[in-house]
């Protein structure tokens, strides 16, 4: 299968300012995250990206938006890989939410935590991770199992999309780090995902690169899935 390169979209206005923004409109980049995007080209230059496939909101449209029109690919919209709809949360201080009973629950416990008017995490991971592995079906039979594609989306459907490949329960997904601009990768094959890499924010992109055979379905023993020396 493709390998998927995740995204999270640079650093917004609302990461800087403790609001919790959720599906905000008009929440754009801070000068921090524009500068982060302008590296973007930079620490990809040698991954050949197939497709891109990217969250609705401003803030993830601004990600790519340069890097997708420098590689002459059009990015697809898809709302299954939007924000959490924090419903009642959005908009307010992350401080006051500290305070919140249910904020416990979103820290211990957040497979059982829905947000007041919105959505709860078990929801997210299911719309996430039905969108990424329909992704990956896609640009694997289009442009062969060699292909790479990225898909740009936020820290907590990231997060919750690395801790399925990880095969780790929704409960875990809070020990997984996601930092604006970062980069995480992800080869599925027929019988489990590898996850290759969490959280770049280098220039190391040798993890990128698609493999030179077609990615085994079995684990290599003793070793990692790209060779077989220790």
């Amino acid at each position: 299968m493709a390998t998927l390169i995740l995204l999270r979209h640079a650093r917004s206005a609302a990461n800087g300012s403790g609001i919790l923004a959720g599906r905000s409109p008009g929440v754009g980049l801070d000068a921090t995250g524009i500068s982060q995007v302008a590296g973007l080209g930079a620490r990809l230059s040698e991954v050949p990206v197939s497709s891109v496939v990217v969250s609705p909101l401003q803030r993830c449209a601004e990600t790519v938006r340069e890097f997708a029109a420098s590689r002459g690919v059009e990015p697809v919209v898809d709302e299954r890989l939007s924000e959490v709809d924090y419903g009642e949360w959005t908009g307010r201080k992350v401080s006051e939410l500290t305070g919140e009973s249910l904020w416990s629950v979103v820290q211990q416990h957040p497979s059982a935590a829905v947000f007041p008017g919105g959505e709860g995490l078990a929801q997210v991971q299911s719309r996430a991770v039905a969108a990424i592995r329909e992704h990956d079906a896609r640009v694997s039979a289009e442009f062969g199992p060699h292909a790479v594609w990225l898909a740009c989306s936020h820290g907590d459907v990231i997060k919750s999309v690395l801790a399925d490949a990880l095969g780790v329960h929704l409960d875990g997904f809070q020990r997984i780090v996601v930092d604006p601009c970062s980069l995480s990768v992800v080869r599925y094959t027929e019988t489990r995902p590898f996850v290759v890499k969490v959280n770049d924010t280098g220039s190391d992109v040798s993890a990128l690169l698609p493999p030179k055979e077609p990615a085994s379905s079995d684990a290599v023993v003793g070793g990692s899935t790209g060779s077989s020396e220790s």
